[in-house]
């Protein structure tokens, strides 16, 4: 089964990171989950957000995230594991796990 993982940060406790550390441990994780042949996809911070709505057949957008939070998506995985258990802990093993958090969304095949 296909998970994505939502990457959140809490902005505060990654402006106090070390950003060393902090990136040599994504570097890890990303070797191990590659290794173990259980990451699809991965994207990292994005720089632009724009939030669409259709409203009466009307577009509109908005430049930033649909909502004011404290955490903010840092980025995100797609990976294949066979059970729910497995991809949490494919999850906690992400850096931002500890700063924030990762939700996990099961991926329907269409």
């Amino acid at each position: 089964m296909q998970y994505l993982l939502l990457i959140y940060n809490d902005a505060e406790k990654l402006k106090a990171a070390d950003p060393a550390a902090l990136r040599q441990g994504y570097q890890a994780w990303l070797q191990a989950t590659e290794q173990s042949g259980k990451l699809r996809a991965t994207g990292g911070w994005p720089t632009r957000i724009t939030t669409v709505r259709v409203d009466e057949g009307k577009t509109l957008t908005t430049d930033g995230p649909f909502a004011e939070a404290r955490e903010g998506v840092g980025g995100f995985c797609v990976i294949e594991v066979a059970s729910h258990e497995e991809a949490v802990a494919i999850a906690a093993g992400i850096p931002s796990a500890a700063m924030g958090a990762v939700e996990l969304r099961p991926l329907s095949a269409r």
